[in-house]
């Protein structure tokens, strides 16, 4: 027991770790690299590179080619005669960092020029690879796809949650504390992919959508595209620049596919207010959507352990926790927003504001892994308790599965799996696999839960099944009546009409 109390507690250091470290790699909706951000990186890349030159040219020959700063890239000295090749810097965030810059230094030791503007000029081909029109149209494709699959698992889940809150809401008998909780967390759960469609037609719509290509497009145009007239013989492989700023991981839990960006500092103030408020909106929807979800958890984990939580005096608490404390830091999150960063829609990153929110909502996901883990070990010891002596263990192991896969969309346990991944390139395959997951749990998370805990509970079946008895005992009444009336006789209807007839005629013989 000890070295199992042990082993334990370092696993549960190590996952404690883990999503401590992951803390980072969590996505939110401004989560992006900024024009201004981007400006930063690079003047801090400058004011390097400048230390380096000094310290080049003290130890530097007359014959070599300048070390000097472009724009872009610190190219250390050259010798003549010789093609220089020098990483893609990491601090430009779109570029292809597995790639080289070339120079080519002359044997006068001066780097090829272009000759009609009389400035040098660097071939930043493989840099620019994420930027081709292959690349480009590639990248369009994946974020089409993941677009149609959030927006069918939303509406999916904003229909069949919307008919659980009508079931749970109709039916007198179903009123009870639990049920209460559910509903505000499938109410939770609509108003989330409510306030994503809003943001996607406000944020994302045809009129916007071009425009920051354009603005993005200029961003590094004056350093790298190639001018007009003769050139060095490395510049023949020149590339048309697109957007320098690439938005970051998203799901969608978080934000949608990148690419697809608001205008900057051009739209008018009206839209500006609008676009902010939606996104706030849609920051609070989300919190309060990861707050219902830690409050079924308790609730749950009380019902085991507690179950203090089962008065409905307890209810109000509850209610406080999903809707009001998401209010209070998405509050805070917004005045200060307002107060230091007032640009843009607010959907573009503000430095460490962001973890106003960001905090709150991982420690919501963190707590939840840590109640289904405990429930989890609860319904195994009690299921290994009850099934002492049995044979076959696999029944066992088949009822255990089947309690945790019923429990997993409940405590969003789908959250945690890609936390400590690194954010990788858009191309690549991890990539495409974690958008692809987030995006459909994410999305198809509200659908789950309406239906194991709304459409598969028997208490809501019974009552259905007791609604439609007596709609149709109602029906066959009706239809009795109309036939007496019509024909001024007995009609002998269906099974419910003949089942009434029996049960009326045995009570008259026992009066």
């Amino acid at each position: 027991p000890g070295a199992m109390g042990t082993s334990g507690g370092i696993a549960g250091s190590l996952l404690c770790c883990c999503l401590l470290a992951s803390v980072q790699a969590l996505v939110d909706p401004d989560d992006v690299l900024t024009k201004e951000e981007q400006i930063y990186l690079l003047v801090e890349a400058k004011e390097r590179c400048q230390k380096s030159i000094r310290v080049q040219l003290e130890k530097m020959k007359d014959t070599s080619c300048l070390p000097e700063w472009d724009g872009i890239i610190c190219w250390p000295q050259g010798s003549p005669g010789q093609e220089v090749a020098v990483p893609c810097p990491d601090y430009i965030y779109d570029f292809n960092h597995d790639g080289h810059a070339y120079r080519y230094c002359s044997a006068y030791g001066t780097w090829e020029m272009a000759l009609s503007i009389n400035k040098t000029w660097a071939n930043y081909t493989e840099c620019a690879t994420l930027f081709s029109s292959e690349s480009r149209s590639r990248e369009k494709e994946v974020f089409d796809r993941l677009h149609l699959m959030y927006t069918t698992g939303y509406s999916i889940s904003l229909a069949s949650l919307l008919v659980a809150v009508s079931i749970l809401s109709y039916f007198k008998r179903l009123h009870c504390t639990r049920n209460y909780i559910h509903v505000h967390l499938f109410t939770s759960f609509m108003c989330r992919a409510a306030s994503i469609f809003v943001k996607d037609v406000v944020l994302y719509s045809g009129a916007l959508a071009g425009e920051p290509a354009r603005t993005r497009e200029d961003d590094f145009k004056a350093e790298m595209v190639p001018p007009p007239g003769p050139r060095s013989h490395l510049a023949s492989d020149a590339w048309s620049p697109g957007s320098g700023i690439r938005a970051g991981r998203f799901p969608a839990d978080f934000q949608e596919p990148p690419g697809r960006r608001p205008r900057s500092e051009h739209g008018s103030p009206g839209p500006q207010v609008g676009c902010k408020v939606v996104v706030t909106l849609f920051l609070y929807f989300l919190a309060t959507n990861h707050y219902w979800i830690l409050v079924e958890g308790l609730y749950l984990h009380s019902l085991i352990f507690m179950a203090f939580l089962s008065n409905d005096n307890y209810l109000w608490v509850l209610i406080i926790i999903g809707w009001g404390l998401p209010a209070v830091f998405v509050s805070v999150w917004a005045s200060v927003r307002a107060s230091l960063a007032d640009t843009q829609c607010w959907d573009l990153s503000a430095g460490n504001m962001k973890w106003i929110y960001q905090v709150p909502i991982l420690a919501a996901i963190m707590v939840n892994f840590f109640l289904f883990l405990n429930i989890v070990r609860v319904l195994a010891s009690k299921l290994w308790e009850t099934n002492t002596g049995k044979p076959d263990p696999r029944q066992q192991y088949r009822k255990l599965l089947k309690s945790t896969l019923v429990l997993m969309p409940l405590f969003g346990v789908h959250y945690v799996v890609f936390m400590a991944m690194p954010y990788t390139e858009v191309s690549g395959v991890l990539w495409q696999i974690q958008m692809h997951y987030e995006m459909l749990f994410n999305s198809f998370q509200g659908f789950f839960v309406a239906f194991i805990y709304c459409f598969c509970n028997g208490e809501v079946q019974a009552e259905i099944k007791k609604a439609h008895f007596r709609r149709s005992l109602a029906l066959d009444f009706k239809q009795k009546a109309r036939a007496t009336s019509t024909a001024g006789s007995c009609y002998c209807g269906g099974p419910l009409s003949q089942a009434t007839v029996s049960i009326s005629t045995s009570a008259a013989a026992r009066g």
